[in-house]
């Protein structure tokens, strides 16, 4: 079965397009690893809730708007051998994919204010 991570940033609004090219390089290296889909959605209906929502959750400001991406990978086992690489490649930077470089592909947003996790998915229609 598949496995999914899932990813929220809040995005300066202005960048969208630096966000996109950021991404299209970026993503090219988790096709790479595996992954089966790398999707990148840039909010357009991200609604204010009560409570909590996508914007309070990445702690976005006016000028920003929410991202929502996934990758999507044929299973765990694949997930988990790509992020080793890209662990490894944090640990011995001179081996790493160029396409990673922050130097040569800057993340356009706040990176401690993304969130992520890894999720199974339990209902696929």
């Amino acid at each position: 079965m598949s496995y999914i991570d899932g990813f929220v940033i809040a995005v300066p609004t202005a960048n969208k397009q630096k966000f996109i090219d950021h991404a299209k390089l970026g993503d090219s290296v988790f096709i790479d690893l595996g992954a089966t889909r790398v999707v990148e959605c840039w909010g357009d209906d991200v609604q204010v809730g009560k409570v909590t929502d996508f914007g309070k959750a990445v702690q976005a400001k006016e000028d920003e708007t929410v991202v929502f991406s996934w990758i999507e990978w044929p299973d765990k086992e694949t997930r988990d051998a790509a992020m080793k690489t890209m662990f490894d490649w944090m640990e011995h930077p001179e081996k790493a994919d160029p396409r990673m470089d922050p130097e040569k592909n800057p993340m356009p947003f706040d990176g401690k204010r993304l969130i992520y996790g890894g999720f199974e998915p339990v209902v696929e229609v």
